[in-house]
């Protein structure tokens, strides 16, 4: 059977390779008065950890630390429309993966009434590796503009363009610009969102605010010791431990829980930190023990004394009432699994950082 071109038939599914326009000013992401945001730039590509942290703890961090999840470029401009170019030299395609979330770019703008999906940079299915695609924002107007990058993709570079008649500045500072650092599993990377903007954890960010940093490792959240030592000394304002799905079994995790719960308290006496398991609404035997050591960990820390830490049953996470429809294939989660967890994270994670 011969392939059929939707676009063809449906312009609404038509992938724009080309923005077209010669009124659009063009600026690397990494000048002013851009910033950048859970990512950094490095030996020509960006990164989520140094090259030697990750080299030094495993290969598949090592394979996977250049992924993009989380990475976000933040600016104020008035222009009605947004272009951006993207480099890439690795693509996280996958079969159960939309690429509009493991390659593409989403863009959202705030004109004061609070964070708005803009538009997506919609990669073709030959993609090699450029990417450019152009999103209308509105009539002009000044508004904060969030470009989300890839979460399972490779960058070298990302140029933004404005109108020539527009003005651009920096975006306001985050009220505390200690990110929030999440650690875990591929479900943590984003796996399997639609579009970068649909992690929970940037759910959770626009809805309340803050910055975070997404160090998600899709099958390699093991909580080796050179992990444990790198997280600790990271800046955070809070810190959540996802990696349960990651753990090879029950014996890893009761051996490396309480340690990475006791050096990042020991780092940071006083910040929130929160315990998850994965999110499953029946969990069976050996889900149930990994329970079980998590809530360990949680009642010797409060027995000690610990005031801020925090557990998250992660039967909860998708409730009953999003439990069939959550996940694409029984583990990761889609757009509503996603959203299922944002909604039952937002109330603890609103309390701790007030």
């Amino acid at each position: 059977m011969s392939h059929t071109d939707i676009a063809k038939i449906d312009p609404n599914f038509n992938v724009s390779e080309s923005f077209g326009r010669e009124d659009v000013v063009l600026r690397n992401c990494r000048e002013e008065p851009f910033t950048i945001h859970g990512i950094f730039w490095s030996e020509g590509k960006f990164r989520r950890m140094p090259r030697e942290v990750a080299e030094a703890t495993s290969p598949g961090v090592l394979s996977l630390h250049h992924s993009t999840a989380g990475g976000r470029v933040r600016f104020v401009t008035d222009s009605a429309r947004v272009a951006i170019i993207a480099e890439l030299w690795a693509l996280g395609k996958m079969p159960h993966f939309a690429l509009t979330g493991s390659v593409g770019f989403d863009v959202y703008a705030d004109d004061g009434s609070g964070d708005r999906y803009a538009g997506s940079l919609i990669p073709p299915f030959d993609i090699e590796n450029r990417l450019e695609a152009m999103t209308w924002l509105g009539k002009p107007a000044e508004r904060v503009v969030t470009v989300n990058f890839p979460l399972y993709s490779g960058v070298k570079r990302v140029l933004i363009g404005v109108e020539d008649t527009a003005t651009i500045k920096a975006a306001p500072r985050f009220s505390d610009e200690r990110p929030v650092v999440f650690y875990g599993s591929s479900i943590t990377q984003g796996g399997c969102a639609s579009r970068p903007g649909n992690s929970y954890q940037a759910i959770l960010a626009r809805r309340l605010g803050f910055d975070y940093q997404n160090l998600g490792f899709s099958g390699s959240a093991k909580a080796e010791d050179t992990m444990i030592d790198y997280l600790a000394s990271l800046p955070m304002r809070a810190f959540v431990m996802d990696y349960d799905h990651n753990a090879p079994d029950v014996a890893h995790l009761e051996k490396t829980h309480e340690p990475l719960y006791k050096a990042v308290r020991k780092a940071h006496p006083d910040i929130p930190i929160v315990m998850m398991t994965r999110p499953g609404y029946r969990y069976n035997d050996e889900e149930l023990e990994r329970l079980a050591i998590m809530m360990r960990t949680y009642e010797r820390a409060v027995a000690a004394g610990d005031t801020a830490v925090y557990v998250i049953d992660g039967r909860e996470l998708f409730g009953e009432e999003f439990a069939e429809v959550a996940t694409v294939d029984g583990c990761h989660p889609n757009d509503a699994g996603f959203f299922a967890m944002a909604r039952r994270m937002e109330p603890l994670m609103k309390e701790i950082l007030a």
